[in-house]
């Protein structure tokens, strides 16, 4: 479906003295999926409604395909969303709850009959036209949440945590059809959730909200690998976080201090110098019978080990006095490390990254880079797109 390009510049939105979105700059091409992540009161929800129009922004550009719709009524945006709790109506049955932007509309019986049996189809409930809400189960609902949303043929589909209602095994299913849904219809989705396996599983791009800034933003694999604040790395996955003392650079890498023990780090700011944070996932730290020598390695005690069935969590204290966590992948072997261990933690320095936290990154490969305003005119309301129904 031709269109879908959103981009929001410089979008405020304060409550009476609170600013709940601080000057956000976010570009989404078409057919994107792109994920809004981070926690409770980050802005992300309320940036999905100024998005719909179901909030005004205090000041900043709204722009869709182009044209600013900053200003523009929720019904006049080529935009529809899904909600949490579904918002589906008790009393009617399947096919009615879909249809009802149709018939609002206008649209005639035959097309409102082919393109609701196309929605069904679509989301793998051909055949439950009858059914009330009520006799449905949360995931059921959900796709009939989505159909009604996606009969209406928007541009742009706006979903706020509709995964949040269901039990953590249907969510991981459900993850997986709503991204092959998404490529399936071609448009544009723009996701908020405060889950980052979500973001991970299904997303193009994430942006990582925290406190109405944007932190980083970028591929998902990018923001795991690659977390340019602390803030990223701490949010999206589990990380061992240290504070060192950096060094400067040698050989492209930064000699950083713990305590009495120097590392050295590969990535991130290696040219920086004086107290610093580095960051290192646990799938990256190697256990090693205590004493073997070689570069990047401390010694350290196995504290705990936790089983997580797909493998096991251990927590080590290392000898300068800092814990962290290494990922052992269950093989089906006897685990070597028991609870009170010595040994030695080996974290290659392509893993270990350090961390500068100089502001927020609003852009995904230079975090000094802001969009610049465009000079787009808000456009007539008379003129806005009108088959909206959001």
């Amino acid at each position: 479906m031709a269109g879908g390009e959103v981009e929001v510049v410089d979008l405020v939105k304060m409550f009476n003295e609170v600013t709940a979105v601080d000057g956000i700059n976010l570009q989404m091409p078409a057919g994107e999926f792109f994920s809004m992540l981070g926690p409770s009161g980050c802005g992300k929800t309320t940036t999905l409604r100024m998005i719909a129009g179901f909030e005004q922004p205090t000041s900043g550009q709204i722009l869709l395909d182009g044209r600013n719709m900053a200003f523009t009524p929720p019904h006049k945006r080529n935009v529809n969303m899904v909600f949490q709790n579904y918002a589906l109506f008790p009393h009617l049955n399947v096919f009615d709850n879909i249809a009802f932007g149709l018939r609002r509309d206008k649209r005639p019986k035959a097309e409102i009959r082919r393109r609701v049996g196309e929605a069904l189809e679509l989301v793998q409930l051909t055949g439950m036209e009858k059914r009330k809400p009520g006799q449905m189960s949360g995931g059921q609902q959900q796709r009939v949440a989505l159909a009604r949303a996606l009969v209406l043929q928007p541009a742009v589909l706006l979903l706020d945590e509709p995964l949040g209602a269901l039990d953590a095994k249907l969510r991981k299913t459900l993850q997986i059809e709503l991204k092959e849904l998404q490529q399936q219809v071609g448009i544009t989705f723009i996701y908020v959730t405060h889950d980052q396996e979500e973001a991970l599983t299904m997303s193009d791009r994430i942006a990582v909200m925290s406190a109405g800034r944007v932190e980083q933003v970028g591929p998902p694999q990018h923001l795991y690998e690659e977390p340019t604040t602390t803030f990223v790395a701490d949010f999206l996955g589990v990380s061992n976080l240290m504070t060192a003392t950096a060094r400067g650079e040698s050989n492209g890498r930064c000699k950083v201090s713990l305590g009495e023990f120097a590392l050295y780090a590969a990535n991130g700011d290696v040219s920086t110098t004086g107290e610093t944070r580095i960051v290192i996932r646990p799938e990256r730290v190697r256990l090693e019978a205590h004493g073997t020598s070689g570069e990047n390695r401390i010694p350290g005690m196995v504290e705990r080990v936790v089983y997580l069935g797909n493998g096991n969590q251990i927590i080590v204290g290392l000898a300068h006095g800092e814990r962290i966590q290494a990922l052992v992948q269950n093989t089906g072997d006897e685990l070597a490390y028991r609870q009170g261990d010595p040994v030695q933690a080996y974290m290659p320095a392509e893993a270990l990254r350090v961390l500068t936290d100089t502001g927020t990154a609003p852009l995904e490969d230079d975090p000094r880079a802001r969009p610049a305003v465009r000079p787009v005119e808000p456009i007539a309301e008379e003129a806005s797109t009108p088959n909206v129904n959001v």
